[in-house]
């Protein structure tokens, strides 16, 4: 064996034993009056029902224009939002000796399954003069995707897909 093939099999060994990297869940924040864009980021594995803790550290940063909002989610229920649909058909058929010949369809719709989701808040601040505040209502699923409404002190409307 050569010694460069043993330098990338031992590379690739240690590769495998790393921890793995944790990166935040990126996402977009769209102001529904003006259509200015910013970005939110949610620290990866933070979106998931906890007990809630007051003195967690802010998981959620959110850029829009020059100010930067950072707070804290907090997530609760085990509820679930609708699958889709499922459509089934089957044929079948069957000859046992003396017996004639069976035929056989069936068809089924059905609901699909339900996929497991979340609902809660979140309350973001930025510093600085004047002072602001968003307060956010999201639905997150078991991936840490999801979608949310903002409001800002002035009453405006944000939309958030992430």
């Amino acid at each position: 064996m050569s010694k460069t093939f043993l330098g990338a099999a031992l590379l690739a060994l240690l590769a495998a034993c790393a921890p793995a990297m944790t990166t935040a869940t990126p996402g977009r924040i769209v102001n529904a009056a003006t259509g200015e864009e910013g970005t939110v980021t949610f620290t990866r594995g933070t979106l998931s029902p906890r007990l809630g803790d007051p003195f967690a550290p802010d998981n959620a940063t959110i850029r829009i224009g020059q100010r930067t909002y950072t707070g804290r989610t907090y997530l609760i229920g085990n509820g679930s939002l609708p699958g889709g649909l499922g459509v089934s058909v089957a044929f079948g058929a069957s000859n046992t000796g003396s017996a004639p010949a069976a035929f056989e369809t069936a068809t089924r719709v059905d609901a699909g399954r339900s996929v497991p989701a979340y609902t809660g808040n979140l309350i973001a601040r930025a510093q600085g003069e004047p002072a602001a505040l968003l307060t956010c209502t999201l639905t997150v699923d078991a991936q840490e995707r999801g979608i949310g409404e903002c409001f800002d002190g002035a009453g405006v409307r944000y939309a958030l897909q992430f």
